[in-house]
């Protein structure tokens, strides 16, 4: 249990950073994703695997400048991630009842327009943060082996749940589950991503949920104010 525990303080510390978003880690080899997905659609597996390879390569040839130019390392980073990751859906999920259909069709015209601006703001708002708050992490796991836990993932039609295994310094891997969907034109997307068992998408939730307590309510506040620089753990 304490070596439990010390892992997961560990998670929340460096490495949770590195694995946040939520979703968080999707893109093509060989091109961009876009046109990997014109060419073959690939299984939710394999997009992992391509994914993995190509942001390695992103963390070791960001060695050599990201300390003078760390902004040309994040539009690296935004460049794999950007097209496959579903921002939008993890967004809505994570404002939860303020986001729902049911509340959408409660309100007039007025209303539904100003919660769609509301959340395509916090969609951009929730991107730039997590890409950020990720690209600075991945640098701690230059070097790290990761692999595909066959026995532990699995595809089932439009839905997929995949298991990661990362090797660091540590005696054991780091188990990361993600979650992806797949699109009309066969691409996969992440929906959200748990680490061993802190799932984001439900931290993002909460955390959101306490800022608009802390603002009555007003969404406008809450994503003026948001930061996805560490989970608080006190939402």
């Amino acid at each position: 249990m304490k070596a439990q525990a010390e892992r997961m303080a560990g998670l929340r510390g460096g490495a949770l950073r590195w694995l946040l978003a939520a979703t968080v880690v999707i893109t093509m080899a060989g091109g961009s994703a876009a046109q990997a997905v014109a060419k073959e659609p690939s299984s939710a597996a394999q997009t992992l695997r391509e994914t993995t390879e190509e942001v390695l390569e992103v963390i070791e040839s960001a060695q050599g400048y990201v300390d003078e130019n760390p902004e040309r390392y994040y539009e690296a980073v935004h460049e794999v991630l950007d097209p496959v990751v579903d921002f939008r859906g993890f967004a809505r999920g994570v404002m939860g009842d303020y986001a729902t259909s049911e509340r959408y069709r409660s309100l007039d015209e007025a209303g539904r327009q100003k919660l769609r601006d509301q959340l395509e703001r916090f969609t951009e708002t929730m991107r730039k943060g997590l890409v950020r708050t990720y690209s600075k992490g991945l640098l701690a796991f230059n070097g790290s082996r990761v692999e595909l836990d066959e026995d532990g993932s699995r595809e089932e039609g439009g839905r997929a749940t995949l298991r990661q295994l990362i090797y660091s310094d540590e005696a054991q891997p780091y188990v990361v589950t993600y979650t992806m969907a797949r699109e009309r034109d066969g691409s996969w997307l992440i929906r959200n991503l748990i680490v061993e068992d802190v799932n984001l998408g439900q931290i993002y939730r909460s955390q959101f949920e306490a800022s608009a307590r802390k603002y009555d309510g007003d969404l406008d506040e809450v994503i003026a104010n948001w930061t996805t620089e560490g989970v608080n753990d006190d939402a």
